[in-house]
């Protein structure tokens, strides 16, 4: 439902804006209390606020994990099907999370994919047909403190032999 209505108002609003206001509009994002505060117009950066609010905050005061966790989880992987475009398949494998410290203010995260690793990927994957690439993100304050640490697992193919490699194991 969410790739068709992209795709249709992706004729007259920009990428990076139907990614934002796409993901702050979607009740499973909404819920993570996360919010998308900038996405750049090619998609290789997106920045995104966790606010410590009622929602939630946990017993001891500090933003629930399960919250910084859910805010982060979709973005690397959609972030990278709009970069890659519609003949690739990307899936979330793993994602390991490691808590620092408590989050008692607002948390901030930064998903970036530079072009040397768009290309990287991309040859990997013409060469491969499929690859699982792996990208650390931290949860920060506004300074920089890490609240937690992810390591988030990618699986990349092509759709062409992501369908083939499908077809076989269903028979």
């Amino acid at each position: 439902m969410y790739e068709t209505l992209f795709t249709f108002l992706n004729r007259y609003f920009k990428k990076a804006t139907l990614f934002k206001v796409g993901f702050n509009l979607s009740p499973m994002y909404k819920r993570s209390c996360g919010k998308i505060i900038f996405a750049s117009e090619d998609l290789h950066v997106v920045k995104i606020k966790i606010p410590l609010s009622y929602k939630n905050r946990n017993y001891v005061g500090s933003i629930f994990g399960g919250s910084l966790f859910a805010a982060t989880d979709p973005i690397y992987m959609i972030q990278l099907m709009q970069i890659l475009g519609k003949d690739y398949v990307v899936w979330d494998k793993k994602t390991d999370i490691k808590f620092k410290r408590p989050a008692y203010e607002h948390a901030f995260a930064t998903f970036e994919f530079s072009t040397a690793e768009i290309n990287e990927i991309v040859k990997k994957v013409q060469t491969e047909n499929e690859m699982d690439y792996t990208k650390t993100l931290h949860i920060t304050d506004k300074n920089g403190t890490i609240f937690a640490e992810l390591d988030k697992t990618l699986y990349i193919a092509t759709k062409v032999y992501y369908k083939e490699k499908r077809n076989l194991k269903i028979k």
